[in-house]
């Protein structure tokens, strides 16, 4: 069985993250999340991959090349315009000539719900899950096992029951594709819909695993807090006397934990990092590589990317911060509930601190208030309060 990951999208509402990285690339876990599905595939026996890229498609392929170090082999087609699912999927008709599976490259996916969709029986499947929030996905309506209706995000709560994104097609489904494609339809929620209506059974098979998608940047946390519980261990680097790591840490090549530091995972901690001394770490954080902690700082519930420099007695909590920002000493950021912007929508937004975008330079004594959105490249000079939202390039002074 081969398998097609969905990877073209660009991920506007992860933005500002997905400035110069197409959302699958994000890290969780210090781990682009496309791997998750990539492993999740492969340690079901499924080799043969085909990835659909589109927006900033070198980043994945440059990352996974042909697949040979991660154990599969991968093809790429792309897709030339971001018009929808199905037509991302339609780009890799000519590889598909038998049953396939049909992945989103932005959810964190184990391997056990790829076990379950390949189980099921029936010529298409779709892998159903419960949510809280079912406006943000495609609600789907079931009968004796099979859907009988799916609509994408209605506005009103009609069934907390939703659709993952994750399909085992046969080859027909490109038929409806094609269809659906004339009446200028491109999502593979319609597709699926018009298939039902034609009367083709689909089969809702519920997970038995770990599948949590990324909308917004703040679930950038929640993945990451999910995925992280898994992540290996391994201390690879230095620790000196008198530093304390307690429970599950992972801690990579060339990083250096000085003396007086406190880490409690479960963290992961990159290579030819700088931590401390004197500085605390605790649960769901992940530090990328290369990334500079000076002395008497907290981190908890973050996410750290690559490259990124904390100035000291720092404060950080439940944030992203992104590629190669630079923050000086005595950084605070809070956090609570808060309304959160993201393009022409607002969201309440439970325990949020602060989200900066890739390349941004933060002076020193700066305070960011709850749920603050910081664009890329922005510069913040000392001394500040910061609230709300910052596009791209700002510059407060």
């Amino acid at each position: 069985m081969k398998a097609v990951i969905l990877a073209a999208g660009e991920g506007t509402r992860l933005r500002p993250f997905t400035v110069s990285k197409p959302k699958v690339m994000i890290p969780i876990a210090n781990r682009p999340i496309i791997e998750y599905a990539v492993d999740a595939l492969s340690q079901n026996g499924i080799k043969d991959i085909v990835i659909v890229v589109g927006y900033k498609k070198e980043r994945i392929m440059s990352h996974f090349e042909d697949g040979k170090k991660f154990g599969v082999d991968i093809k790429y087609v792309f897709q030339p315009k971001p018009l929808g699912t199905a037509h991302a999927l339609l780009q890799a008709q000519e590889d598909i000539t038998s049953d396939f599976l049909v992945l989103p490259g932005d959810n964190l996916i184990d391997l056990k719900e790829v076990s379950k969709l390949m189980e099921s029986e029936g010529e298409n499947s779709l892998l159903i899950a419960e949510s809280d929030i079912p406006s943000k996905y495609g609600v789907v309506f079931l009968e004796k096992g099979n859907i009988t209706k799916i609509l994408e995000k209605p506005p009103e709560k009609l069934s907390n029951l939703i659709s993952t994104g994750i399909y085992r097609f046969t080859p027909g489904v490109f038929d409806s594709i094609s269809v659906m494609g004339e009446e200028g339809k491109h999502a593979l929620s319609a597709v699926v819909q018009f298939m039902i209506e034609k009367g083709h059974k689909i089969s809702g098979i519920r997970g038995v695993g770990k599948w949590i998608d990324a909308v917004y940047p703040w679930d950038i946390l929640d993945v990451n807090a999910s995925a992280i519980t898994d992540a290996k261990i391994g201390v690879a680097g230095n620790i000196e006397e008198g530093a304390i790591i307690k429970g599950q840490v992972s801690i990579g090549d060339g990083s250096v934990i000085r003396s007086g530091s406190y880490i409690v995972g479960p963290v992961v901690i990159g290579k030819g990092c700088e931590i401390g001394p004197n500085v605390c770490i605790y649960p769901s954080t992940s530090i990328g590589d290369n990334v500079s902690i000076q002395p008497f700082c907290m981190v908890k519930h973050s996410v750290l990317m690559n490259d990124v420099q904390i100035g000291s007695s720092s404060t950080i909590s439940n944030s992203v911060i992104g590629d190669g920002v630079r923050i000086g000493s005595h950084f605070t950021t809070n956090n609570d509930e808060a309304l959160v912007q993201i393009e022409s929508g607002y969201h309440s937004v439970a325990n949020i601190g602060a989200i900066i975008g890739e390349d941004s330079d933060i002076g020193d004594l700066v305070n960011v208030r709850p749920g603050m959105i910081m664009g890329a490249r922005c510069k913040v000079s000392s001394s500040i309060v910061l609230e709300g939202s910052l596009p791209n390039r700002s510059i407060v002074m």
